[in-house]
This record gives C-alpha cells, sequence and structure tokens, in this order.
C-alpha cells in the first residue's frame, strides 16, 4: 500500500502550483528542491535572502561556483538577467510584499494557519529563526512543504501549535509526503490526497476534521 511520495516528487507537486510570473522564495531545506522543478518554458523568478533575483536550478557536479550561494550555502545558478543586491534590500523585498509565493518547511502549522519552523525547545537544539518569520507575514501566498509525521509519528497539522510561533495566521496551504492541505477559515481542508490515502483516513492520522476543498463556483456568462 503506498501512502507517501518521495521528496522530489513533493517538490515537482508544488513547482507545479506556482503561476507563471510569480517572484518566489524557497526556504532553507526541502524547500530548495522546487527550483529543481520549474517549467523551463515559464518565467517564475526566484529570489534569495542573500540578495540574488533570478536564482536558478542546483549547478551540474564541476560547475559549481563558490561565490553563488543561497541562504541555506548551497550553491546555485544564476539565470541570465540575474540581480545581486545588498541583504537589506533583500529583506525589504520579503517585508515590503513583493514576494508572490514563500515555500517554508515547519515543525507545525495549526488548523488557523500559524507556522511554527525555528524551534521545538529540545535540549542543544540552536534556534534560528533566520529570514522565515519575514517572509511568512511578507509573501502573499506561504506554501509549507513538510513530511505530515515527525518521526515520533505525530502529525505536523495541529489544532494550535506548541511550539514558538514564526507567524500567526499565515500559511496558505500544506503540502505533505500524505496530501496536500488548503487553510481555510473553517480549518484544513483537503486538497489532493497520495496514495491510499483517504479523506477519512488522513482526518484520523492528524486527529482533526476535514473536508474536501470547496470546487469554484461556476460564474454564468
Amino acid at each position: 500500500m503506498t501512502t507517501r511520495i518521495s521528496r522530489d516528487e513533493l517538490a515537482q507537486r508544488i513547482a507545479a502550483d506556482i503561476p507563471e510570473g510569480s517572484y518566489v522564495n524557497l526556504g532553507i531545506g526541502a524547500p530548495t528542491l522546487v527550483a529543481n522543478f520549474l517549467p523551463t518554458d515559464q518565467e517564475i523568478i526566484l529570489h534569495t535572502e542573500n540578495g540574488l533575483l533570478g536564482m536558478g536550478a542546483a549547478p551540474e557536479a564541476g560547475l559549481i561556483d563558490p561565490d553563488l550561494i543561497n541562504a541555506g550555502k548551497q550553491p546555485v545558478t544564476a539565470l541570465p538577467g540575474a540581480a545581486f543586491f545588498h541583504q537589506a534590500d533583500s529583506f525589504a523585498m520579503m517585508r515590503g510584499g513583493h514576494l508572490d509565493v514563500c515555500v517554508l518547511g515547519a515543525f507545525q502549522v495549526s488548523q488557523h494557519g500559524d507556522l511554527a519552523n525555528w524551534s521545538t525547545g529540545a535540549p542543544g537544539a540552536i534556534p534560528a529563526v533566520g529570514g522565515a518569520m519575514d517572509l511568512a507575514i511578507g509573501a502573499r501566498d506561504v506554501y509549507v512543504m513538510t513530511d505530515l509525521l515527525t518521526k515520533q509519528g505525530e502529525p505536523k497539522l495541529v489544532a494550535a501549535c506548541s511550539y514558538p510561533l514564526t507567524g500567526v495566521g499565515c500559511v496558505t496551504r500544506v503540502y505533505t509526503d500524505h496530501a496536500v492541505f488548503d487553510v481555510t477559515a473553517d480549518g484544513f481542508a483537503l486538497r489532493e490526497a497520495f496514495g491510499e490515502n483517504t479523506l477519512a483516513s488522513l482526518s484520523e492520522l492528524i486527529g482533526l476534521p476535514l473536508e474536501p476543498v470547496a470546487e469554484p463556483v461556476q460564474q454564468e456568462a
């Protein structure tokens, strides 16, 4: 029984939902994989908070420029027309509402769209909120990319976050290895289930009620 998709498959699924012409920030960690699956026939402009607009996919082996990195210090490429600038200008873009989409990881997302992704409070953990709070409140749409369950089997989608918050009511959609969920005024709604997952099984897994995403109303001409 298949109930999970791989991280690369999830990154590809997220990339398919990013509208053409969008300015997008990909958070540190798994979200950076989305860059490798963006359609080549569309203009989607990637922003990184250390001062690059027009970031491309990861470089091929042997073609790494050590001076060209993203915010997570991973080597990246720059597309033709890319721009480099001061980090203060980069944060002004984030805080000023100039990004259409950001993709962030998460420890927890509440049914109200609250995001906790910078600290679990575990002994020895190094809390580092970085630019996540600026992205969470600055981007028009906040997509979360995460496993549905922790390594201990606890759901990351919760009624209320128990970890310190990154942003309040900021998450638009949650992409997990089991399913895709929208955050609505009534809580989580199931947009797409992967493999053998169902509305009922996912609701039982996270311990929260789920509704299917409502179909858009067809407007009469």
